[in-house]
């Protein structure tokens, strides 16, 4: 028997996603993405000067994130973490992860003497909140660039590739696509996948959380996670495709 999802969702089924491009009204590229309950703000903000660890390398840009997540995403409040003496283990694994996601795929020469910053800010968690980010940071980035291209800045769009990333797991014997909170801390497997728009794997994080996975459970999982990402590439093209408003 397979396990029955909270939601009603088939296994290989995504929550329902939505993107909203252009939703910050100052900043060079900016991204609304709701996967489910899950809500991320993902904003590019575009800095003509680059790191203090880049400043001898002329030529080459830089592309960082940053990761936070509101006191009242989830049920209870958590506080700031600037109020704690510093960013946690697992906000830094989290920035680290999507700043050197979106730098595979950023070709650095291309974007100039130049830093992007992602600022990604959960402002509700329902699991998947690092894929969300890495999804929503990407439609962001690309709408940077592209005011970049505009402007005259750049002469060519230093993007090479798409990007999403989507979680997987095991839970009840069932491979699943997408936890949701509830299904991501009963998981068997936790899984979190980056792949670019044409297949290929940036970042594979697995872990067994009870029992040792086969390959055969590995392989069905990745089959499961790219076809999710496949979608989420198509939604993040028709977000790409709106208009800005007024524009």
């Amino acid at each position: 028997m397979s396990y029955e999802r909270s939601d009603g969702r088939a296994a290989n089924e995504l929550r329902a996603v939505k993107i909203t491009p252009h939703y910050l009204p100052h900043a060079e590229g900016s991204a609304l993405i709701e996967v489910g309950q899950t809500r991320v703000l993902c904003v590019a903000t575009v800095e003509e000067k680059l790191p203090p660890h880049l400043r001898n390398q002329r030529g080459r840009g830089w592309v960082t994130a940053e990761y936070a997540m509101l006191p009242r995403a989830t049920s209870q409040r958590t506080p700031r973490e600037t109020g704690r003496g510093g960013l946690s283990g697992r906000t830094h694994e989290i920035q680290r992860l999507i700043g050197r996601s979106m730098r595979s795929i950023v070709k650095m020469k291309a974007l100039g003497e130049r830093t992007v910053t992602l600022d990604c800010d959960v402002l509700q968690a329902d699991g998947g909140t690092r894929t969300a980010a890495i999804t929503g940071a990407y439609v962001a980035m690309a709408l940077a660039c592209r005011q970049l291209l505009t402007r005259g800045k750049i002469s060519q769009n230093p993007i090479t590739t798409e990007l999403a990333a989507v979680s997987v797991g095991i839970v009840g014997e069932t491979p699943l696509l997408d936890l949701k909170y509830d299904e991501d801390s009963a998981a068997e497997v936790d899984m979190n996948l980056v792949c670019t728009g044409d297949g290929r794997f940036i970042e594979v994080q697995g872990t067994a959380e009870g029992a040792p996975f086969s390959r055969a459970e590995l392989d069905q999982l990745l089959a499961l996670g790219g076809a999710g990402i496949e979608q989420l590439i198509q939604m993040q093209r028709l977000a790409l495709a709106q208009p800005a408003v007024g524009a």
